[in-house]
């Protein structure tokens, strides 16, 4: 990984869109501070395209697509996306499942839910739980204290013994049903509400994470930063981005932002 400075200017200039994930990525300890809000409104502000990849729920992303000065938001690790059309006053929801699949892959999340609590010790439900429409969030470290690595793969192994996708964010081991993950879901967005073939341009976007579900995008933008705290997880990264921030978290995607914006 190299320092922001190694970006060539040439390839800064012509960035057309900030991809971006949320925990640990756009907030700091669990905490939207004033100062990474402040650096997406500047990006939005200069005209970039931002769109938030996360793994966090449908209930936040509806907020999120509402009252965020972004373009759209993926959720769930690609399970959908959510957009507000200002002209009509309506927000769009388009997810890659229909509503029955959904419905039944639901009755087997519950069950791999009862399985993992039962044997892992120290793990538990996400908060966030009540308010997804797809997957099943496992929290090991927001909301209870943090749990040895060990455990983290023993959850990561009982959600692929019972034939689901896991994922580890840095806060939670996420599990669904279904082919899809963030970045199929982030060419869907960009092909459908705004006609760009991400194959094709995918130089004039920037991705910026911190965590070992970020790995598929650190390995396909070729311009994937990652902020300071995505060390934590070197060891359990498939990709690492091309460059990093000197600082963590929110505070470093504001360093990002400001780069970008070749502001000081």
């Amino acid at each position: 990984m190299q320092q922001l400075s190694a970006f060539p200017e040439a390839d800064r200039r012509a960035v057309r869109g900030v991809l971006f994930d949320i925990d640990d990525t756009f907030t700091s300890d669990g905490k939207l501070t004033a100062e990474a809000y402040r650096a997406l409104e500047d990006l939005h502000d200069a005209g970039k395209l931002c769109l938030p990849i996360t793994g966090r729920p449908a209930g936040w992303c509806d907020h999120i697509a509402r009252m965020w000065p972004v373009d759209g938001v993926v959720g769930e690790n690609g399970a959908f996306y959510f957009r507000y059309d200002d002209t009509r006053s309506r927000l769009i929801k388009r997810f890659l499942l229909t509503k029955q699949e959904r419905t039944a892959n639901r009755a087997k999340l519950d069950a791999i839910a009862h399985r993992i609590l039962s044997e892992v010790s120290g793990v538990a439900i996400a908060s966030d739980q009540p308010y997804r429409e797809v997957d099943l969030a496992i929290d090991y470290c927001e909301d209870v204290q943090p749990v040895p690595a060990e455990a983290v793969d023993r959850v990561v192994a009982i959600f692929e013994a019972e034939g689901a996708t896991a994922k580890i964010s840095s806060i939670h081991v996420n599990g669904w049903f279904g082919s899809f993950d963030k970045l199929a879901m982030t060419r869907i967005i960009l092909a459908e509400c705004f006609d760009i073939d991400l194959d094709a341009e995918k130089d004039k976007f920037v991705f910026i994470g911190d965590s070992p579900n970020d790995s598929p995008m650190f390995a396909y933008f070729p311009h994937a930063v990652g902020v300071a705290n995505v060390g934590n997880f070197a060891d359990r990264m498939t990709a690492v981005p091309s460059y990093v921030s000197r600082n963590p978290s929110g505070a470093g995607f504001a360093e990002i932002a400001q780069f970008l914006l070749g502001t000081p």
